[in-house]
């Protein structure tokens, strides 16, 4: 089995366009990668997930830990046989969940105790207890133990969180079981002081990774603070290595993050969305409680792919989620998954054609079009 790697197929500017090899297959990027938390995507099968042209998706290292433990999922054969997934897998290593989901945890320098959210029992998460849980899963792509803080935080506070997360960086590489096709992902920290970011790309790279993450952004700053974050951070990154921005975004920052040189990502907005009654359309994003669609025959997209599109309304979709059917949750996440991998094959195809920044403008000027308008009298005559 060969190395893991990414091969630049094609630049745009910046942008690049490439294709990961990995232990479970390849993965063509820039790539969105849908979060199944818990060993699935939210109301999607695995075969649907695949049906939009995902071809990586997420676990998670704490909810995992806790239920049913990665003990059990060793035992029964490893996190891709467990869930059904057959393509690559990235865990996040825990320490965000740590920090946002239990209400009482004791920080040192050896790791984090936190009280779990299900039951209150007692765990102690470390890099070394975050790789060994991973390992345990089988994870393809590894992420390294990391503090998240939130922002805004004072410089020193930030500076002292992302100098633990280097430490803790090196403790991961150390406690990592390499094997071919596998990786181990750094996270660069440091908010969004362009000193920090700098001082923690330079830490991980002399550490060595087989990808490099950003991490502790959308996390509530405005978008212009995370792109410029990104314009000095992106540059202290290894050219030939894969990387991942954790946790964004909204489709207008994925566009202005590939411009920047990103090739992955990942966020739990399509499929939150689709349970909440929303749908993400070219012309921006759309609640399909509202009344203006319960006459409306029309698809949520024309030319969207997804069964939403094929073979309901608007109106339809609009009375299940009014109804609360469960129906009407799977088709709008399957529609805003198919949304955002369409829009993956998009940026790679400008890529490939040298176009991408009139993909770029086109995008933002469809996007401040707004939703198409109501159809007076529902079914045209």
């Amino acid at each position: 089995m060969s190395a893991f790697s990414l091969e630049i197929l094609s630049t745009d500017g910046r942008a690049r366009r490439g294709r990961l090899q990995t232990a479970h297959g390849p993965a063509e990027t820039p790539a969105f990668m849908p979060v199944g938390t818990a060993a699935t995507v939210k109301a999607m099968t695995v075969e649907a997930v695949a049906s939009t042209g995902a071809e990586i998706v997420l676990g998670n290292t704490y909810h995992l830990m806790l239920r049913p433990t990665a003990e059990r999922v060793a035992r029964l054969g490893g996190l891709h046989r467990f869930m059904g997934w057959k393509g690559p897998i990235l865990t996040d290593s825990g320490g965000f969940q740590v920090m946002s989901l239990s209400k009482f945890t004791t920080q040192s320098e050896d790791g984090v105790t936190f009280a779990s959210h299900i039951d209150g029992s007692r765990h102690l998460l470390s890099p070394e207890r975050s790789m060994e849980i991973q390992n345990l899963l089988d994870a393809t792509i590894t992420m390294a133990f990391d503090e998240c803080p939130p922002l805004p935080l004072e410089e020193r506070r930030l500076a002292e969180s992302m100098r633990r997360s280097m430490r803790w960086a090196e403790r991961s590489r150390a406690a990592f079981v390499p094997r071919p096709g596998y990786a181990l992902f750094g996270i660069n920290q440091g908010g969004i002081s362009p000193e920090l970011r700098e001082e923690s790309a330079r830490a991980l790279v002399s550490i060595g990774f087989e990808g490099y993450a950003i991490g502790g952004l959308a996390v509530g700053e405005p978008q212009e603070d995370m792109l410029r974050t990104l314009d000095v951070t992106v540059p202290f990154l290894p050219a030939d290595k894969p990387r991942y921005l954790m946790g964004v975004g909204r489709p207008e920052d994925l566009v202005e993050s590939v411009r920047r040189g990103v090739d992955m990502f990942d966020c739990v907005l399509p499929t939150r969305s689709g349970r909440t009654g929303k749908a993400f359309t070219r012309r921006g994003e759309i609640n399909m409680r509202n009344a203006r669609h319960r006459d409306d025959p029309r698809p949520i997209e024309e030319g969207c792919s997804c069964p939403a599109c094929r073979s309901f309304s608007r109106a339809y979709i609009h009375h299940l989620i009014r109804a609360q059917e469960i129906l009407g949750a799977m088709l709008l996440t399957w529609h805003n998954i198919q949304h955002y991998q369409d829009l993956m094959a998009d940026l790679r195809r400008a890529i490939e054609n040298q176009s991408l920044e009139t993909f770029v403008r086109d995008f933002h000027a469809t996007l401040n079009l707004g939703d198409i308008e109501p159809l007076e009298g529902g079914f045209p005559p």
